[in-house]
């Protein structure tokens, strides 16, 4: 038996990400990562995955019960169309489009999204990120001592939005949601600072790219 065995995670599961990333005119790291945050947000707030009778509710469930996996992948020409037509939910922000999936077993991906590529996502970031919002928002810092690809980062931009709107006070994450779930990818303060004003922060559970326990992301409300 493997020594990190969970019986809670078998079979594992994970939400699945795409990202479309058209040659000719490829998206910014940084606005991939926000919009991957505000997808995955806005899947586990839709009332399919929000209500009692939602269909996508059980789901999310089961996924939340067990180690939370995200899995990014792209998508470019008819992958893109192909996988919109699968039940979930795109966010389109800074040039970026990334579609969110209800989450299931790893083994059983629909195949639209499993032959999409996961490895090698690596965007460059826009010249000049643009400023953020105004508040409310949510603001992500990536630890820039670890070197991670874009879909990583995205992966990791997701877990922290996820743990925000799961662990982030009522009141902020209630105004967060009404002011429309933006998220703005902090650069320019300090990573020290990030996480003494962090409300969460991302350990990464070493799957892929980095060891197991690296904080990869920290998030918060700024109202």
């Amino acid at each position: 038996m493997r020594p990190d065995y969970d019986p809670l995670d078998d079979p594992p599961w994970a939400m699945q990400l795409v990202v479309r990333a058209e040659k000719a005119d490829p998206p910014g790291h940084g606005a991939v990562c926000e919009a991957a945050a505000t997808a995955v947000v806005r899947l586990l707030t839709d009332p399919r995955a929000a209500e009692p009778d939602g269909e996508w509710r059980q789901a999310v469930h089961e996924w939340e019960s067990r180690r939370i996996r995200k899995v990014m992948r792209r998508a470019r020409g008819v992958r893109w169309p192909e996988a919109q037509a699968l039940p979930g939910v795109t966010v389109e922000h800074a040039g970026a489009q990334v579609r969110a999936f209800p989450p299931g077993p790893v083994a059983d991906v629909p195949p639209q999204l499993a032959r999409l590529q996961v490895a090698g996502l690596d965007l460059a970031d826009a010249e000049e990120p643009a400023p953020p919002p105004g508040p409310p928002y949510a603001a992500l810092a990536l630890n820039p001592g670890v070197t991670m690809t874009t879909g990583k980062a995205a992966a990791q931009s997701g877990h922290a939005a996820q743990m925000l709107l799961r662990q982030g006070r009522r009141k902020d994450v209630a105004a967060w949601l009404e002011g429309g779930v933006r998220v703005h990818l902090t650069r320019d303060v300090p990573w020290a600072r990030c996480v003494k004003e962090a409300t969460v922060a991302v350990r990464d559970g070493g799957f892929t790219e980095v060891p197991p326990g690296t904080m990869t992301a920290v998030a918060w409300i700024v109202r």
